[in-house]
């Protein structure tokens, strides 16, 4: 199959990212991989997508770096969406608030025109769109969520502190990797009218209720087709653990990654979120937990799925690329009598 991956951009694209991960997984399994910085998007006077994108041939590589360093040194060749199976959107859009705000939804809106050519475009883009920031986490079940509140007023937010004893987390509505996230409680409030103003810059702050149980970090957990990414029992989890005197467990925030201990509290609590994902076309998606609860769904481009892969000596991409190799086998087989988010979870 023909597989393009868009990503942010190749200048800030890393070896050892998931992405890549996934996309020398798929190299290796023989199938015609691409790489498109959002960047490097178009609509053509036909009516298809078109893209300057970077591909490696028939090359042999052992390690990701190899691999990455081949596909940034390739040069560039213009292909459309009516030479590919399959876009994988993997872009993430907090990345591009701030200098690039042209960008957050540009993979979206490319993607449905990509869908017109019967190319299978995973995550489903126009649930993507709608997911562009956490506002999307609301529309889970309340019993999975911390108590939030979203807003811009600084008295709100104030109240809602006294209603939650005291300490809360405050962090932006449009944002990943832990940035700009705080805690405030007894010995911080006198910082919280600056942390708010700090935050409502670039938009809406969510309030959220503080787990006692996040100082000892939370679990990164791959959910595929709306179901747990599991390989012979082992389940594609890990547990992030928190940088001393850091609330975050983000890695990219100095958080560690070690195996996680996968239990049946946070079996049952995945499972209600099946519903939600297959409804909205979401093939693989990352949720982080504490204790009993969602902290975040992350639907664009989970990452650590390659840490997981080598701490359970399991690998997880393989099975990643296998379920999008059957869903290329429906499409040829039923065409245009399944559409895009019901392949997407299938």
């Amino acid at each position: 199959m023909k597989l393009a991956f868009i990503i942010n951009d190749i200048k800030t694209e890393r070896a050892n990212y998931t992405t890549m991960y996934l996309a020398l997984t798929a190299h290796k399994r023989g199938h015609q991989v691409y790489v498109i910085g959002v960047g490097d998007l178009g609509y053509s006077p036909d009516g298809h997508m078109m893209a300057r994108a970077r591909s490696v041939g028939e090359q042999t590589f052992k390690t990701n770096e190899t691999f990455f360093r081949a596909l940034e040194s390739s040069a560039p060749v213009n292909i459309s969406s009516g030479d590919l199976d399959v876009l994988y959107l993997r872009n993430d859009p907090s990345e591009d608030i701030n200098n690039r705000n042209w960008a957050q939804n540009a993979p979206y809106i490319f993607g449905q025109i990509a869908m017109r050519d019967g190319v299978i475009v995973l995550n489903h883009p126009e649930s993507l769109s709608n997911a562009i920031n956490k506002m999307y986490f609301q529309h889970f079940p309340e019993i999975l969520r911390p108590r939030t509140i979203i807003t811009r007023d600084l008295k709100d937010i104030q109240e809602f502190y006294e209603e939650q004893n005291q300490q809360i987390i405050l962090k932006p509505l449009q944002g990943s990797g832990g940035k700009n996230v705080f805690i405030v409680d007894k010995n911080s409030k006198a910082n919280m009218n600056q942390i708010v103003e700090a935050i409502s810059t670039d938009g809406f702050v969510i309030a959220q209720e503080y787990l006692p149980k996040a100082v000892d970090g939370d679990t990164r957990f791959f959910l595929m087709n709306g179901l747990p990414l599991e390989i012979d029992g082992k389940y594609a989890a890990m547990r992030r653990v928190n940088k001393e005197g850091d609330i975050r467990s983000n890695i990219h925030a100095g958080g560690k990654g070690i195996k996680a201990e996968v239990d049946r509290e946070m079996l049952d609590l995945v499972q209600i979120l099946k519903p939600k994902l297959v409804q909205d076309g979401m093939f693989l998606v990352g949720v982080d937990i504490v204790g009993n609860k969602l902290m975040e769904v992350n639907v664009f481009s989970p990452g650590a799925l390659n840490m997981i892969s080598g701490m359970n000596d399991v690998d997880f991409g393989a099975a990643v690329i296998k379920s999008i190799e059957n869903k290329v086998l429906y499409k040829q087989i039923y065409g245009q009598y399944v559409d895009n988010i019901t392949l997407a979870t299938l």
